[in-house]
């Protein structure tokens, strides 16, 4: 009896090790496979007698040229042959290996191992089979916008129908006709679109107005205000800058080629602080601040028009603050006196922004230690007035609009957080930049509108940390439960078998 009884233990034992084994959380990810086969592509030095970018590219062999940004997730960050990495969707070096989606199609794609990555003899790389077409470019159609009731800047106002056109002679213009839309794929604030898109959310633009009459914005820009005539609207724009910020925050992707905003949802409130003349004065910055605060903006986008160092503006953004509004504005390039803490006595936020390129070189001369945060704001892309064309623009309104567009998709998400919190929330998931963040240069680093919509926004990888709690803390729990029940269960089965030997 007694060999049958410690085999039936052994068994017992071995049965429980198994399965707690097979419950055990893995303490590391898999390593991914470093001779998996993907499709590719090699650049080419030029193709049609141009230079390749990551439009083109998308449109040859996806079908469309909105999908460059897939291409751009795929690759960024990773090592190229000679050693360089893709930072500028409009600049690719000949012989870069570009990893493509898995549906790409046409001459030129090839299927294997990225070029230097095979570490033992294996199949040439053929071309993907280019029997199957690649797929035709169709109009997406843009996503329905909700219609708004348009606010004015006093209760008692009634706006009247848009005009045609602005009785000003709007000749001037800025920016360049050369594009590249390496900001907003830098960006990827479509990974946040299944959130969040900043619909209910009214950003409120301080510069030159906004042309209203553009198709890409189109039921999301609000009449505003002209302070610099008393009662005037700010839906026409002259020299576009205020414009350019309304693109980069709200413009949906109803005309080709046409960057999508940081928060296509969003409703643009602009309030115009400069005319055609381009002279501003701080009397006109300070009443847009106030305009914007009692229109009901939640988020205030500054232009660089403003002077931060005007006592009259400090004393209108310390009413902001104390209304649960955050302030986006240009870092200084001079010391300046901001709010003080007592007047900072609301929840809301004050955020110092600078502006960078495609190679992190930064936009101006900001004093050191004044920027909080960094985005895009050399040769970005974006809307100009009149007739929509898209520029290439250098600024940094243009870095202020887009942490204006990534407050409205945190706003839209959680509209409990105070100003301070979407704040916190900004600083917090930005990317570092020249070493430990913050640092004099860029503050807490780059943007990330996705990071900063995550449900765990303050983890460093809330995906993984999440699974961790869930998944990792379920299983143990579970492998302990199964634990004592096998050995109840052998204890069961021991007394079972003795009953027995002594009844015998």
């Amino acid at each position: 009896m007694r060999p049958t009884i410690a085999r039936l233990l052994v068994l017992v034992v071995m049965a429980g090790s198994a399965v707690l084994v097979g419950l055990r959380p893995s303490s590391a990810t898999a390593a991914p496979d470093a001779q998996a086969y993907v499709k590719y592509y090699v650049v080419k030095a030029r193709h049609e007698g141009q230079p390749e970018n990551l439009t083109e590219i998308a449109r040859r062999f996806l079908g469309s040229g909105e999908r460059s940004s897939e291409i751009y997730h795929l690759n960024t960050g990773r090592v190229q042959p000679d050693g360089a990495r893709l930072t500028d969707p409009a600049k690719l070096k000949a012989g870069w290996a570009l990893v493509l989606p898995w549906d790409a199609a046409g001459e030129g794609v090839k299927y294997g191992q990225l070029p230097g990555t095979e570490s033992s003899p294996s199949p040439t790389p053929r071309p993907s089979n280019t029997s199957r077409p690649a797929p035709r470019p169709s109009a997406e159609s843009p996503s329905p916008t909700p219609t708004r009731t348009s606010p004015s800047p006093t209760p008692s106002s009634s706006p009247s129908p848009r005009p045609s056109g602005s009785s000003e002679d709007c000749s001037a213009t800025t920016g360049s006709s050369s594009q590249s839309d390496w900001a907003q794929l830098r960006m990827a604030a479509d990974s946040a679109w299944t959130l969040t898109r900043g619909n209910g959310v009214k950003v409120a633009v301080i510069d030159t107005g906004v042309d209203a009459s553009l198709q890409q914005l189109s039921g999301r820009v609000a009449v505003g205000a002209d302070v610099t005539v008393g009662n005037g609207r700010g839906d026409t724009d002259c020299l576009g800058t205020g414009t350019a910020m309304a693109g980069i925050i709200a413009a949906d992707n109803s005309t080709d080629g046409t960057p999508v905003g940081i928060a296509p949802d969003a409703t643009i409130l602009p309030v115009r602080m400069v005319r055609s003349s381009g002279n501003a004065r701080a009397a006109d910055a300070a009443n847009a601040i106030e305009v914007a605060v009692s229109a009901g903006a939640s988020v205030v986008a500054v232009g660089a028009y403003v002077d931060l160092g005007d006592p009259a503006v400090t004393a209108s953004i310390a009413t902001a603050l104390n209304h649960d509004v955050l302030v986006v504005a240009p870092a200084p390039t001079k010391p300046v006196t901001l709010p003080t803490p007592s007047e900072r006595a609301g929840s809301g936020a004050l955020l110092l922004t600078g502006g960078v390129g495609a190679g992190d070189q930064l936009a101006d001369k900001y004093a050191d230690g004044t920027v909080e945060v960094v985005a895009p704001g050399v040769d970005v892309a974006s809307l100009g007035v009149g007739d929509g064309k898209v520029l290439s623009k250098t600024g940094s309104e243009y870095a202020v609009a887009f942490v204006a567009g990534q407050a409205a998709l945190i706003r839209a998400a959680y509209p409990d957080l105070t100003a301070a919190q979407v704040e916190e929330r900004i600083r917090n998931t930005a990317d570092a930049i020249g070493g430990d963040a913050p640092n004099a240069q860029f503050g807490a680093g780059m943007i990330n509108p996705a990071a900063s919509v995550a449900k765990t926004a303050g983890d460093q990888n809330p995906l993984a940390a999440e699974q961790g709690e869930e998944g990792g803390g379920a299983g143990t729990i579970m492998a302990v439960i199964l634990g004592f029940m096998l050995v109840i269960g052998a204890g069961g089965m021991i007394a079972i078998l003795l009953r027995r030997r002594f009844a015998g």
